[in-house]
């Protein structure tokens, strides 16, 4: 942060909303990632942690726009920043986080500025997707689907790949590993959101019965294409799960009958199956890549999709 910025007296009260979010602790499996990767790029030390510290900055400032663009009004069994501190400051605080980042990474390295601007640019586009057709209705092809994820979730680690061999001597092509990592991940985030019923019971504030509501297969309530939708669309129960969606229901029994109607149709297997074949090709990409023990140790981490009980584990 630079002197101007520490020096801003109301710093802390704007940036409240962020502040609310950092107490929300997750698997942290974005930071293991980073960490993987670095096994690979040997940053310095000081690089390394600067470099975190943006990265977090950017990740959870984007996470306060997204509570708000899903309506969400938990998040991991707290209360939503925007529900705390309202819509305006909380949007204010998530722009004056970015620009806060996009701040640091130029003061980094100027290449690092131009690196997060291009590719974060595609995220918001991935977003922006994933929105309009959650909004509009509309049913993407699995193709398209896998073109927002791309941009979505593999630009964010190209980003952080592609920063970080500013200050490293290796400068592998990892563009492959990560299409594969990306689309893992995601569709692995979309699934665990829909098969989390027995872990409820293990969130935090778990007598809450609101957040609990509210945290169960947030997904169908936002309306959200997910891969197991969209492959369902193409089936018998197709009809009733889209009628399903449409609604955005809060109600758990309703939900509970869509996974079912998923399971019926084969979706949630069809789900499993394509997560099994991107563990296979991202641990043959990384035997290519001459292996990394901390980069399996992630793919063992993320394998925790199997076991429905380890479902909370899934959000990142």
């Amino acid at each position: 942060m630079t002197e101007e910025h520490s020096n801003f007296y109301m710093e802390k009260e704007l940036l409240s909303p962020y502040h609310h979010i950092q107490q929300v602790k997750g698997k942290q499996m974005r930071i293991k990632i980073i960490l993987a990767f670095n096994h690979w790029l040997q940053v310095p030390e000081d690089k390394l942690q600067y470099s975190l510290e943006v990265f977090n900055l950017l990740h959870n400032g984007g996470l306060l726009i997204d509570d708000i663009q899903d309506d969400s009004v938990v998040r991991r069994g707290m209360p939503a920043a925007h529900c705390v501190y309202g819509l305006p400051l909380t949007i204010n605080a998530s722009l004056h986080v970015f620009l806060l980042a996009m701040d640091k990474l130029y003061h980094m390295n100027p290449k690092a500025g131009k690196i997060c601007s291009e590719h974060y640019l595609d995220v918001i586009r991935g977003q922006g997707l994933e929105l309009y057709w959650r909004d509009k209705f509309v049913c993407p092809t699995e193709e398209e689907y896998e073109d927002m994820v791309h941009r979505k979730t593999g630009a964010a680690f190209l980003m952080v790949v592609r920063t970080l061999q500013l200050f490293s001597e290796n400068k592998t092509d990892y563009a492959e590993f990560i299409r594969i990592l990306g689309k893992y991940y995601q569709i692995r985030d979309d699934y665990c959101n829909l098969t989390q019923q027995e872990a409820l019971e293990e969130w935090p504030n778990a007598e809450d019965t609101d957040a609990k509501e509210a945290c169960f297969c947030e997904d169908l309530t936002e309306g959200k294409f997910s891969l197991p939708i969209i492959h369902s669309l193409k089936t018998k129960e197709g009809g009733q799960i889209l009628s399903i969606l449409r609604q955005r229901t809060r109600d758990d029994e309703v939900k509970r009958r869509c996974v079912s109607l998923l399971e019926k149709a084969g979706s949630l297997e069809y789900t499993r199956q394509v997560l099994r074949d991107l563990d296979r090709a991202a641990r043959a990409e990384l035997s290519r890549l001459n292996g990394n023990p901390l980069m399996e140790a992630v793919l063992n981490d993320l394998l925790s999709w199997q076991d429905q009980k380890k479902s909370r584990e899934c959000s990142g």
